[in-house]
């Protein structure tokens, strides 16, 4: 049964938070990753052997295998994830910036400028599972970004293929390769390359604790998104929010993981009593109820709070992946909300709206990272170049500015590389650096 909380509490304790280290397969991702390494395709098709399939005759999925998928996908549930990746387009659109230029007086050029990442590589969970959603809200914002080469990898499952939702999805978002292998050697594979799977330069989308440590291991060789913990949700409600639609609100994130956290904070005993026994007449009713069971018992809370101002005081410092203000006038407090992945504002906005349909990304921090972090973007798929045009009378007027600060660092070849440009000696600042070097 969730525990409830009533008056003053630590929520650094009593939602149990810190970051694991797993430090026990560490040493097992870095063989993986050092394996794949060395032997490329023969190591990948090993590893899909050992974990997911008999044997392939080939990694990489074909446009034959595809139009197969599309085939027998129902054509209802084809129509639905296409409204969904135009929903998601249509959001996301409005995320892309443009450049600046400034031009100053005296022959001086300053200006950014946005430029696509060319290689980005995608990892869906699979296997037994299936997750069309996570190919839209990777894929979608890195075509809208201007990426070249989208490659995809997903683990296939014993019968050698992936899940036709998956591929479906791939393909109306235009993905380019798509390669049946999953966990850590799949995050090596678009790391470093091998004879089938291309390198890339950044690596987006979720997993096991393989593929966190895998993408942790390999960052600095290439870029990630982030390292996505188990899902949250919490939800600020007063007393006039329904119990059931709370209860099944928090549901939808406990069925995910028995490591999910669902929480509720209210200023009504009457809900947070009535919520309780929503609970436990739901849970029983899911067809994940083991998961939803266990999450709920050990991270479920419920925290009864004087009123909603505390109740956001208390959101803000828990920084949830997933925020609901199930409230009457949810609006009156979004400028209050600090620290939030997504926020989900009335009654009728619940959790999973987000997750598959809204527009809005469900790639999220977790693990209270919304203080500093923020969902997937068009932004993650772009990179940031500033430039600079100096004339030579714009430089001839803070030539002496600039040596003098470079001096000032003990770096005498900077301060040269300034004044040589109006002198043909070499300047006592270089002699002096080659006497000390």
């Amino acid at each position: 049964m969730i525990r409830i909380y009533d008056g003053n509490i630590d929520t650094d304790s009593i939602l149990n938070r810190e970051i694991q280290t797993y430090t026990e397969y560490e040493g097992t991702v870095r063989g993986i990753i050092a394996d794949v390494r060395e032997r490329g395709d023969a190591a990948l098709l090993e590893y899909g052997r050992r974990f997911d399939y008999p044997d392939l005759d080939s990694l990489e999925v074909t446009r034959d295998e595809i139009e197969a998928a599309k085939k027998r996908v129902d054509p209802e549930l084809l129509q639905v994830i296409k409204e969904a990746k135009d929903n998601i387009e249509y959001f996301h659109r409005n995320q892309l910036r443009e450049g600046f230029r400034l031009e100053r007086e005296g022959g001086i050029v300053l200006g950014q400028k946005y430029t696509p990442i060319e290689k980005v590589g995608i990892y869906v969970p699979g296997g037994t599972a299936s997750y069309p959603s996570t190919v839209l809200m990777n894929a979608v914002p890195a075509k809208i970004a201007g990426v070249s080469e989208i490659v995809m990898t997903t683990p296939c499952g014993h019968d050698g293929r992936i899940r036709d939702e998956i591929l479906c999805a791939a393909d109306i978002c235009g993905v380019d390769r798509i390669f049946k292998c999953g966990g850590a050697q799949a995050i090596a594979a678009l790391a470093y390359g091998t004879e089938s799977v291309p390198a890339v330069y950044k690596i987006v989308g979720p997993g096991n604790i393989f593929v966190a440590i895998a993408k942790k291991e390999v960052f600095g060789k290439v870029g990630i998104d982030m390292i996505a913990g188990p899902s949250e949700i919490l939800i600020v409600a007063d007393g006039s929010a329904s119990p059931r639609r709370v209860a099944a609100d928090m549901l939808s994130q406990a069925e995910h993981d028995r490591l999910a956290t669902a929480v509720l904070v209210t200023d009504s005993r009457g809900l947070a009593d009535s919520v309780s026994a929503e609970l436990e007449r739901l849970i029983p009713e899911l067809g994940r109820r083991d998961i939803a069971r266990s999450s709920i018992d050990n991270n479920g809370k419920i925290i009864i709070v004087p009123d909603i101002d505390s109740a956001i005081g208390i959101a803000n410092k828990i920084a949830p992946e997933h925020l609901e203000l199930f409230l009457e006038e949810p609006f009156d407090y979004l400028d209050r909300v600090k620290n939030a992945g997504s926020i989900f504002l009335g009654k009728n906005s619940p959790e999973p709206l987000g997750d598959y349909f809204a527009g809005p990304n469900h790639t999220l921090p977790t693990g209270g990272s919304a203080k500093f972090s923020s969902p997937l973007s068009v932004d993650d798929f772009v990179k940031k170049s500033s430039y600079l045009y100096y004339s030579e009378d714009a430089l001839r007027r803070v030539k002496d500015k600039v040596a003098m600060f470079a001096r000032s660092e003990g770096l005498g070849a900077h301060a040269e590389s300034i004044l040589c440009r109006f002198t043909d000696e070499c300047s006592k600042d270089v002699k002096g650096q080659e006497k000390l070097l």
